[in-house]
């Protein structure tokens, strides 16, 4: 129903956003840990 409102491709792109975002925080965690596991 949103594309109705022309705002479904705003919010199918902000949660890609939201899961991207998340991802490059889990991968800043993993490589602080390998690089304080030195």
């Amino acid at each position: 129903y949103l594309h109705d409102y022309g705002i479904e491709k705003l919010v199918r792109d902000l949660r890609v956003h939201q899961i991207l975002e998340g991802t490059n925080e889990i991968m800043r965690v993993i490589i602080a840990r390998a690089l304080i596991g030195r």
